[in-house]
């Protein structure tokens, strides 16, 4: 069940904040940049780099495909907070903030059951990581790195949603959770949380 604001007998059991909690902020970087050159390293004995930068028969777009890569890594963050957005006005059943800072991420007022917010946290890596997923193995293995950046950024931009995905699942299934943007709030019972 998902609430437009927070029900009575439920208090605030933790925020999530790696922007102010700098021990948390070094653990979610620390877990992406293992996510990222993992997954660097798991390609390399199958795909060899040079094949990013090699032009053999030139195209406009082995000429302009590692310039073309910052906006490809910025419509992926824009379809990431698209996908987040539907989600929390789906479940939400309210427009969801846009959220401005250091990032640019939607949020939401209201308050998530855990498979709700699981749903939202997570459709987004699901959903574009099998995109692209797809493309790496359909398209020419000239444009196997430059899907692959923008998957490196999926699934290593995610740590932060893997994070609370994994403290959620700990709790009990009666945690309501509020998506703040860059933070997350997550509320009990007033009786669990003694």
């Amino acid at each position: 069940m998902n609430y437009k604001s927070l029900p009575e007998g439920y208090i605030l059991l933790r925020s999530i904040n790696p922007q102010k909690d700098r021990r948390l902020a070094h653990l979610v970087n620390g877990l992406s940049l293992a996510i990222a050159v993992g997954m660097v390293a798991a390609a390399l004995p199958f795909v060899p780099f040079s094949t990013f930068l090699s032009i053999r028969a030139p195209s406009l777009f082995d000429v302009l495909r590692p310039l073309l890569l910052l906006p490809a890594l910025l419509l992926y963050s824009a379809a990431h907070e698209l996908i987040r957005w539907h989600y929390l006005k789906r479940y939400g059943k309210m427009k969801p903030n846009t959220m401005k800072g250091r990032f640019f991420c939607m949020g939401s007022n209201a308050c998530f059951d855990r498979r709700s917010y699981l749903i939202i946290s997570l459709a987004p890596v699901i959903l574009l990581g099998a995109l692209l997923m797809i493309l790496n193995f359909a398209l020419p293995v000239s444009c196997f790195w430059f899907v692959y950046f923008v998957q490196v950024l999926n699934l290593s931009g995610a740590a932060g949603d893997f994070y609370v995905s994994v403290y959620l699942s700990r709790l009990p299934r009666t945690v309501l959770t509020r998506d703040c943007g860059a933070s997350t709030e997550i509320y009990v019972l007033a009786a669990k949380a003694e």
